[in-house]
């Protein structure tokens, strides 16, 4: 994304819009940036009418932009509603397959996912959509390759998010694919959301409330990520949480959704791509302190998680 001028972000609505997600949006890409040293974003809120009412009516919105507001924008955020059998506008369709032609980014948040499949862009495409309507997604749109029960899918120029809450993953993904980890860092501090969850991770876990004696894996966590250039181990996980490995596995399971061995992975990634935005640090150091132990490593995981190479990558998102 160039870095002298903003990047331009047309958010659609329409009736029924789930207000959450709308300010999911609203935060991450309207709201200015003053802490991050980068040219942000520009949001415009558009719809196929002047006014909208939201999800069971519980306000208006009004004063919106048109359609057209979409037509020069970098990123198109589609609508979702809470009734996904119900088709969209023909103009709103319309306004989607414009943008997908002239090779804007297209994003869906929840059942906006409907949206995009509607208008034809996720034809032979992995997408992800709510948990609650894959059944029906799977039936009305058979030429989509569906991911079951992820958070969301990156697939280049479309990116579809799970249920509300992973609108928020989806959003700092984002985030940290236009900016760089250290300003997503920066974004989820300043929403009080720290957690980190890779798109591959599951929605729902059907796992009861632990009782009172139980203990969080927060406190590992925290101590994992302060040793990530030491050669850690499930072993050592599972004996610093006192449990046996098989029992931390499967509270990784119940918790995060997600397996410590990909956690691990996750974490030493990211702790890479921030050392690569903040220090001179040449790529040995920089493998061997995140903890992946070796150059090629290095490039092969910062790759895999950024389309970049680790050269590449500072160059683009170093911190000056």
């Amino acid at each position: 994304m160039p870095q002298d001028s903003s990047h331009r972000v047309a958010l659609i609505v329409d009736a029924g819009s789930n207000p959450f997600e709308m300010g999911v949006a609203t935060e991450l890409f309207g709201l200015r940036r003053p802490e991050i040293d980068r040219t942000w974003y520009t949001l415009t809120v558009c719809s196929p009418t002047p006014e909208v009412p939201v999800h069971l009516g519980l306000f208006t919105l009004a004063g919106l932009a048109g359609l057209d507001a979409a037509a020069g924008a970098d990123t198109v955020i589609v609508p979702n509603r809470p009734d996904p059998w119900t088709p969209p506008r023909p103009e709103v369709l319309a306004a989607v397959r414009t943008a997908h032609a002239r090779g804007a980014r297209l994003v869906s948040f929840c059942t906006g996912s409907f949206t995009l499949a509607a208008a034809g862009v996720l034809d032979g495409r992995r997408a992800a959509t709510h948990w609650r309507h894959e059944e029906l997604f799977a039936r009305l749109y058979p030429k989509v390759r569906l991911e079951r029960d992820v958070l969301f899918v990156d697939d280049g120029d479309v990116l579809t998010a799970a249920g509300s809450a992973a609108a928020l993953d989806l959003g700092l993904h984002l985030v940290r694919r236009d900016h760089g980890a250290e300003a997503a860092a920066s974004v989820s501090r300043r929403l009080v959301f720290t957690a980190h969850r890779e798109g591959g991770q599951r929605q729902f876990v059907p796992a009861p409330l632990p009782h009172p004696a139980d203990v969080s894996l927060a406190p590992v966590l925290d101590w994992a990520r302060e040793r990530l250039g030491e050669p850690l181990t499930v072993t050592d996980l599972a004996a610093r949480a006192a449990v046996s490995p098989a029992t931390l596995h499967r509270r990784f399971r119940a918790e995060l959704g997600t397996t410590p061995l990909a956690w691990l992975r996750a974490e030493r990634v990211l702790s890479a791509r921030r050392l690569l935005e903040r220090t001179d640090l040449d790529l040995s150091s920089v493998a061997r302190s995140s903890g992946l132990g070796t150059p090629a490593n290095l490039r092969e995981a910062v790759r895999a998680h950024t389309g970049l190479s680790p050269s590449a990558y500072r160059s683009a998102f170093r911190l000056t």
